[in-house]
C-alpha cells in the first residue's frame, strides 16, 4: 500500500467493524450531524448552559468510544504496543468525546427547547 486513499480507508473500516456495522455507524453519525446543524440554525446561537452540560459528558463519550472499539476488534488495553497505538487510542477517545458532546447538545436542544417570550 503506497497511497492512503478513501477507498482504502473504507475497506479497512469495513474489515474492522463489518460492512453492516460500519455503514450503520456512518448513517447514525450523519443523522446526528444533520440534527445538530438543524438545532444551530433554528436557535441562531449556542446555548452556553447546554454547551457546558454537553462538555460534562465528554469523558463518558471518550471511554465509551475506546471500549466500543476494543470490544468490536476483540482487543485489550494490554495489546497497545507502541506510540502509534497510543495515538490511535487517544484519537478514538477524542472523536468519542466530541461525538458525545454533539449528541448531548442536540438531544438537549430538541427535547428541552425553551419557548421564547414574545
Amino acid at each position: 500500500m503506497k497511497e492512503l486513499t478513501l477507498e482504502t480507508l473504507i475497506a479497512v473500516f469495513e474489515e474492522m467493524f463489518g460492512r453492516g456495522l460500519f455503514w450503520a455507524l456512518l448513517a447514525v453519525a450523519a443523522l446526528i450531524t444533520l440534527a445538530y446543524l438543524y438545532v444551530l440554525v433554528r436557535d441562531r446561537h449556542v446555548g452556553w448552559r447546554k454547551f457546558l452540560i454537553a462538555q460534562i459528558f465528554m469523558p463518558v463519550g471518550a471511554v465509551a468510544a475506546v471500549w466500543f472499539v476494543m470490544v468490536v476488534t476483540k482487543s485489550r488495553l494490554a495489546d497497545i504496543g507502541g506510540p502509534i497505538d497510543v495515538i490511535i487510542v487517544l484519537g478514538i477517545a477524542a472523536v468519542g468525546a466530541v461525538g458525545m458532546a454533539i449528541l448531548v447538545y442536540t438531544v438537549e436542544s430538541l427535547a428541552f427547547r425553551r419557548r421564547l417570550r414574545e
